[in-house]
């Protein structure tokens, strides 16, 4: 039986919690539904702290009932099809459900498979991810238990949800092996698929100071496409030239890699690294029934939604708005993003409903907490144009104690208590 409501949010993570509760607190009287199979709500940003072993995983897992807002009805389901043409969603149990306005923003997609081998050994054979709710806590077992080797962390070549997470867990990695005596043993190397360790010069002077106190070893535009558990072995691309790639590498364990020479027609270098610990970040893209649909983005690759980078509106269908990490628009994917997207969403839509031209511009703000050290913490703030925007009277691209308790402290108390009942 079809079922219909006035506002239909797909997804009940941060976004469409946040923008639920934005509305109902603006117009109580609102009919709002929210489609979002999971019973479980994850605070996912401190799954870095998870793997640095100052954070209990349990913390970070709640029953999404009860975050639904009082007066929003929570659908249980997960949606297969759009027909925005028609105003209607099809879930994959076939319910259909029709909608005056739709918000779309179920998050982003983990593309595990992209690297041959990862899902199969993640969090085993001193391989793991803190972007795996049941994987994080082993990332900290590897640190804690390394006694020296080589140390490979990746970053893909895609946009992935919070951008600085394959970077934050190597910083703390580093330090803990520092003050544990052994970093002399350690041979780390960063295998990043972006061009740079940061966008915003600013921040990015810092981080390359906290690399080279490292002695961290970064390979950029370097895209891993598979890692070999039984040989401990992890296996990338890159246009880098050989002899770059091995000055790169650790003289004293120079057997670490191999090199498959490129083909002119490619000139694609694949290189194999043996490793002793691997922390991994799977490629990302939208949810495959957002790829498919009407509602993507057809110049974009990895299917994401179209809207209007300032008033998150779709370019094509007025009646439907976007959020999170599922759009296009070109802004880091982060909670920070989410909690200034909301309200533009929340003020456009209402502005729509009642028939006013949008008013309310997101700027691409976006914020990224990036600890340097235990006890440390860098926070970057930045807008679409890479331009540093600083919340506090001092120089955020210094890291700070305070900032590590904000990270640590006040935004999980914040996010539970304040954000996600849209007070925040």
């Amino acid at each position: 039986m079809e079922k219909h409501y006035q506002i239909l949010i797909v997804g009940g993570g941060n976004a469409g919690l946040s923008v639920a509760s934005q509305l109902l607190r603006k117009r109580k009287g609102l009919s709002i539904g929210i489609i979002e199979p999971s019973e479980n709500h994850y605070y996912q940003p401190a799954w870095t702290l998870v793997g640095a072993g100052i954070f209990d995983i349990q913390k970070t897992i709640r029953n999404e009932k009860d975050f639904i807002p009082k007066n929003a009805t929570w659908i249980k389901e997960a949606v297969s099809e759009f027909n925005p043409t028609s105003n209607k969603v099809i879930c994959s149990s076939g319910k259909e459900i029709s909608y005056d306005y739709l918000i779309v923003c179920p998050g982003i997609q983990l593309d595990w498979n992209k690297i041959k081998g990862l899902k199969d050994t993640l969090g085993k054979n001193n391989v793991s991810s803190n972007y795996n709710f049941n994987s994080a806590p082993y990332t900290w077992e590897m640190i804690k238990n390394f006694k020296g080797g080589i140390a490979v962390f990746t970053n893909p070549s895609t946009p992935i949800k919070c951008g600085g997470a394959p970077h934050k867990i190597m910083y703390l990695a580093v330090d803990y092996w520092r003050k544990k005596g052994i970093l002399d043993k350690c041979d780390i190397h960063y295998i990043s698929g972006a061009t740079v360790i940061f966008g915003v010069p600013e921040y990015k002077a810092t981080l390359e100071e906290v690399l080279k106190k490292g002695n961290i070893k970064v390979h950029y535009s370097a895209n891993t496409i598979g890692i070999d558990a039984n040989n401990k072995t992890i296996e990338f691309e890159t246009k880098s030239t050989p002899s770059t790639i091995k000055q790169s590498l650790s003289e004293t364990t120079a057997a670490c890699y191999s090199i498959n020479e490129a083909s002119q027609a490619d000139l694609t270098n694949k290189v194999t690294l043996s490793f002793d610990l691997c922390h991994a970040v799977p490629p990302q893209s939208a949810p495959d029934f957002i790829k498919k649909s009407p509602l993507a983005d057809a110049s974009n690759p990895y299917g994401y939604v179209e809207v209007n980078k300032n008033t998150m509106q779709h370019s094509r269908f007025a009646n439907v708005f976007a959020l999170g990490d599922c759009t296009n628009a070109p802004c880091s994917k982060t909670g920070a993003a989410i909690r200034k997207q909301a309200p533009v969403v929340v003020t456009n839509l209402l502005e729509v409903m009642d028939k006013q031209p949008v008013t309310a511009q997101y700027d691409g703000y976006s914020a990224c907490p990036i600890p340097t050290q235990y006890g440390k913490l860098m926070l970057a703030e930045f807008d679409y144009n890479n331009k540093p925007k600083m919340t506090f009277p001092f120089d955020q691209a210094k890291p700070r104690w305070t900032m590590w308790i904000l990270k640590t402290k006040v935004l999980p108390w914040l996010y539970w208590n304040k954000i996600l009942k849209g007070t925040a």
